[in-house]
């Protein structure tokens, strides 16, 4: 008998020896193309070896405890988590993000399935823990982290959630067309997108977006300073911001323009600011094939955002939550 009526999900995602088997239909042609290019083929035998261990070894421990339920990250999008769920995620920090915005507040347990090869900021887990951690979520005993999500709302209908960050723009190397307002701020632009985080993608993909800009103007600057004339107008610059410290709980959003090009009908003014539960961040797309918004990465989990169409970015209506140790 268990010590729960309520589910376990196991959440586990393919190994890239699973991927490649896949796409080469056997084992024996994928090995083929790997050593054919010179790459370790063990490599990725060892670590599909580790990984099915770990699932195999947390399957068991949580059996033991109450109904688990193993479902593959390709299903989770269409999966109906019940109130009660509680989910145990065995992967990378990104399969722990994609699960999250799927959940409302059901605790997630992140495990690391290999310490020694894999950080996992979110994985503050091994396999072994289990046993211990599950009782004392049963009786909620257990702490939390809880991770502000990023909503966007479009008005064809459509909804999507973020974890860690939105991309809005085009889904092709393409300038994405669009009218960008922020409170009583408003302008018509062309860039390469832009880019909203939250709390917990704020050293992700931000991160990278702030340290180019300012790498950039660095750069320009100590130019500058050799030629005495654009030396004293420099001067006048703003120091584009360092990476924003922001709490995986924060109560605001960052967004940041990617590469916008100013013309005469394009301005490059409101290139990155904060949103907040007063001020959301409206954007009405101007391009008639191709406009896309997805999150976290996945390219696959998207809404398409064509002409006309008006996406509000807002701070989510719910919140992860993560069980930490």
């Amino acid at each position: 008998m268990g010590l729960t009526e309520n589910k376990i999900i196991l959440v586990t995602r393919k190994t890239r020896l699973d991927e490649l088997i896949s796409r080469f239909n056997t084992l024996a042609q994928a090995r083929f193309y790997l050593e054919h290019l010179g790459a370790d083929f063990s490599q990725y035998q060892d670590e599909d070896r580790l990984y099915k261990a770990a699932i195999a070894t947390a399957q068991q421990l949580l059996a033991r405890l109450g109904r688990v339920q193993i479902i593959e990250r390709g299903f989770v999008p269409n999966f109906v988590f019940g109130k009660t769920d509680t989910v145990v995620v065995i992967g990378q920090d990104g399969l722990v993000a994609n699960v999250l915005k799927y959940l409302d507040s059901q605790p997630v347990v992140g495990v690391n399935p290999d310490p020694a090869q894999m950080e996992g900021v979110l994985l503050p887990f091994v396999v072994a823990d289990l046993s211990s951690l599950l009782p004392q979520i049963f009786h909620q005993q257990h702490r939390i982290n809880k991770v502000t999500m990023a909503k966007a709302q479009l008005t064809n209908g459509h909804t999507l959630y973020a974890v860690n960050d939105f991309f809005i723009g085009a889904k092709t190397h393409t300038s994405a067309r669009y009218h960008l307002q922020l409170g009583q701020q408003q302008e018509t632009q062309s860039s390469s997108g832009v880019i909203v985080s939250t709390g917990l993608g704020s050293t992700g993909w931000l991160k990278s977006v702030l340290a180019g800009a300012t790498s950039i103007s660095a750069a320009l600057n100590n130019q500058a300073k050799k030629v005495s004339k654009i030396a004293a107008s420099s001067s006048k610059t703003t120091a584009l911001p360092q990476r924003p410290a922001m709490a995986w709980d924060s109560d605001y959003l960052y967004f940041s323009v990617r590469e916008p090009w100013p013309s005469k009908n394009s301005a490059a003014n409101l290139t990155f600011g904060k949103i907040t539960a007063r001020h959301s961040l409206q954007i009405q797309s101007q391009m008639p094939e191709n406009g896309v918004i997805f999150s976290d990465g996945i390219e696959q989990d998207f809404v398409e955002f064509q002409a006309g169409t008006l996406a509000t970015i807002s701070i989510a209506d719910k919140q992860g939550h993560l069980v930490k140790p």
